[in-house]
Formats: structure tokens, C-alpha cells, sequence
């Protein structure tokens, strides 16, 4: 401790000469910028002999192979607890005597370590000193870089014990643990509601006050977290910083990288309960789910129709506005539907997808196989509301119809 309080005046006392070029820190002794060089450069010319792990500091990597030797020559005179590292003894130490002697001079707040302080002041300069090399992306702290690059490399080296469910970070890990334990600390004290995370209750907190403190400066959007507006900011700029390692595609959230990733592996996690259809989206499970229900909460303003799903709505809008977007490359006949447009490519290029299980018959559209197999299994699906008698095609009744229709002008004339 008498060694720490004979070397502090003279760090505050010593000049600061050597400034670094490329972020403008400086540093007492030459030595001192060269090993903050190795930020900038990557540089790690220390390697670990037991697992190849490799340090900018030599320091660092005496540190390191305690954890290798099981050493700890740092023990507490109070408590007796032992550490690997000098810093892990102060900071423990802290506990005992409550000392925070680091204060930060814009908001106040204390800290145990220097290190602490300097990590903390980059919330209020926005300094990101630590660049990811693969999508340039810059971070605070060396431990979110070392945290975001997971996300290219794809490395989840912290399971959950009960699921095996991997993740990238601890944080993410202990989050997840609570779905089991249904541990939910955090407590809304307006309305009782309780959440498992604290990023879940702030969110819930706009609900009462309205407040969404977080603006886009491009178009005024406003968010109730911040984690939001970076999201929603790659809608302006298009950056896309998560990427498919199997095909190469390119998104802009990692939950949409998450969702893509599963037409490589095959998951669909969320499973219709009437029916057991399986999904891979949640979004979809509940698209599906009005299948059953009948429910169709898209209305369209002109002429009443309901619909399912909102594309179905805007599908159907064009017959009011008619508007036809997709258009043939070939003929250049133009269509409201996409799915038309692929069924009239068809008749371009030959192909026939849907085959007869019974004949081997093929045929352009799903909807003409479905009406062929009705010939083999002797199904009538379509009845004509006059006479009642039953059709197996569509087609077919339309015909039968206009046997009625002649038959009334016959009784008019």
C-alpha cells in the first residue's frame, strides 16, 4: 500500500511527451506508447507456451499463466482472500473500506480503479478506440470487441446447463437462465407488471409515462431505447454488419441473421398447437394461426373486404387502383400478384412443378393438380347454388352455370 502513495504524486507530477498519432493520447515514457500502439496495430508479440493465447503486454501474460499454475501471491490482510493479480486484490479491497478515490469530473460518479474511470468517461466523450477489422465497427471497451466478434466468428462459448442452448455472452446466458428459474426481478411500481431484465421494464415504462427519449436525426423517429434507434438508423444508412457464414448474405440485425440462419439448419421453432405445422418464425405461427381461427383483421376502406394478412390487403388493393408491378421480362404482360407472375413464367419456359402422386401427371399450378387428383378420388368440391349438383373443377361449375342463365332469358323471351 506505502509503495501505491510514493508512485501516485510522481504520475501526476511526470510530463506527458509522447502523444500517440493516430487517437491523441498521451503517455509519460516512450515505452508506455508503444504498448498502446499494439491497440491500434493488433499486435501481440507475447504468446502463452501451455494454450498459444497471445498478449500485447508481457505483464499480461504473466498474469495470464496463473491461470494455468493456479497462483495467487495476492492475499487480502483482512479477509484472507487470495488473487492472481495485484488490480483484483485492490479492487477487492474496496469492499472492506469503501474507497472509491477515482471521481468522474462531468457526472461525479466514483470508482474503485483508474481503469474503471477511463472506460467510463468514453460514455460521455464517445470515444470508440477499438475497431472490429472484419465490419469496422467501433466499441469503448476491448471486451465488447472481443464480445462482437462472436458474432462473425460464431463462437457461443457460454451453455446453459439445463437446455444446452450456447450463447456468445455471459450476459445473454444469465438472461436466459431466468426462462427456467421464472425469475423476474424487476418490478414496474405503477402497475405490478414484473420483468426479467431491466432493459424489459424500462421499455414497459413508456407505456405510462409516453416518454421516448431517443431520436433519429434524419427523420425524427423516436424510441424508448437506444438499442432501437441503432436499429433503426441502418434503415437510413443500409448498413448490414451481421453476415451469413454458409451464403454470404448480409443483415441488418442479428435477430435477422438469427431467423435466415435457419433455412441452413432446418429449425422451426414454433409449432401450430392445432394443428403441429412447424415454423420458423413467430410471425409466421401467428399468420398461420388465422387459418384456424378465421379471424381477418385487415379491412380495406373501399369496398369492406377482409383479409388475414396485411400482403394480402395490399394484393388486394390493386384491383381498386389497378396497379400491376410485376411484370414478364418475356411478353412484358404485367400482373397485381408475384405468385401470378410466376405461374404465367411458366408458360415460357415449360416448366410443370406439381406432379399426380396417382398418374405422374404434371402441371403448372398447384391449384390444376389439386383439381385433377379430384378425378381419380371422385371429389366434388364445388356446387352450384342453383341446382346444387357437384363439380370436381371450378371450371366446370362456371360452365354448369350458364345453363341456368340461358335457360332464364329463354323464360323471359
Amino acid at each position: 500500500m506505502m509503495n501505491n502513495q510514493k508512485q501516485e504524486p510522481m504520475e501526476k507530477n511526470s510530463e506527458k511527451r509522447y502523444s500517440c498519432k493516430l487517437c491523441g493520447t498521451k503517455f509519460s515514457t516512450s515505452k508506455t506508447l508503444q504498448n498502446h500502439m499494439r491497440i491500434h496495430t493488433g499486435e501481440k508479440p507475447y504468446s502463452c507456451k501451455v494454450c498459444g493465447c497471445s498478449f500485447a503486454r508481457i505483464t499480461t501474460l504473466k498474469n495470464h499463466l496463473r491461470t494455468h499454475t493456479g497462483e495467487k501471491p495476492y492475499r487480502c490482510e483482512i479477509c484472507g482472500s487470495a488473487f492472481a493479480q495485484t488490480s483484483h486484490l485492490k479492487f477487492h479491497m474496496s469492499i472492506h473500506t469503501g474507497d472509491k478515490k477515482y471521481s468522474c469530473k462531468i457526472c461525479a460518479k466514483s470508482f474503485i480503479m483508474n481503469s474503471n474511470l477511463k472506460r467510463h468517461l468514453r460514455t460521455h466523450t464517445g470515444d470508440k478506440p477499438y475497431s472490429c477489422q472484419v465490419c469496422q465497427s467501433s466499441f469503448s471497451t476491448n471486451y465488447s470487441l472481443k464480445s462482437h466478434l462472436r458474432i462473425h466468428t460464431g463462437e457461443k462459448p457460454y451453455s446453459c446447463e439445463v437446455c444446452g442452448k450456447a450463447f456468445s455472452v455471459t450476459s445473454t446466458l444469465k438472461n436466459h437462465l431466468k426462462i427456467h428459474t421464472g425469475e423476474k426481478a424487476y418490478r414496474c411500481e405503477i402497475c405490478g407488471s414484473a420483468f426479467s431484465q431491466s432493459s424489459g421494464l424500462r421499455a414497459h415504462m413508456s407505456v405510462h409515462t409516453g416518454e421516448k427519449p431517443y431520436s433519429c436525426k434524419i427523420c425524427g423517429m423516436s424510441f424508448i431505447m437506444n438499442s432501437n434507434l441503432k436499429r433503426h438508423i441502418r434503415s437510413h444508412t443500409g448498413d448490414k454488419p451481421y453476415s451469413c457464414q454458409i451464403c454470404q448474405s448480409s443483415f441488418s440485425t442479428n435477430y435477422s441473421l438469427k431467423t435466415h440462419m435457419r433455412i441452413h439448419t432446418g429449425e422451426k421453432p414454433y409449432p401450430c398447437k392445432i394443428c403441429g405445422t412447424n415454423f420458423t418464425q413467430s410471425s409466421e405461427l401467428k399468420s398461420h394461426m388465422r387459418t384456424h381461427t378465421g379471424e381477418k383483421p385487415y379491412t380495406c376502406e373501399i369496398c369492406g373486404a377482409a383479409c388475414s394478412h396485411s400482403s394480402s390487403l395490399k394484393s388486394h388493393m390493386r384491383v381498386h387502383t389497378g396497379e400491376k408491378p410485376y411484370s414478364c421480362k418475356v411478353c412484358g404482360k404485367a400482373f397485381s400478384m408475384s405468385c401470378t407472375l410466376k405461374n404465367h413464367l411458366r408458360l415460357h419456359t415449360g416448366d410443370k412443378p406439381f406432379c399426380c402422386e396417382i398418374c405422374g401427371m404434371a402441371f403448372r399450378q398447384n391449384n390444376m393438380m389439386k383439381d385433377h387428383t379430384r378425378i381419380h378420388t371422385g371429389e366434388k368440391a364445388y356446387s352450384c347454388q342453383v341446382c346444387a349438383k357437384a363439380f370436381s373443377r371450378r371450371s366446370s361449375v362456371n360452365r354448369h352455370m350458364k345453363t341456368h342463365t340461358r335457360h332464364e332469358k329463354k323464360l323471359e323471351s
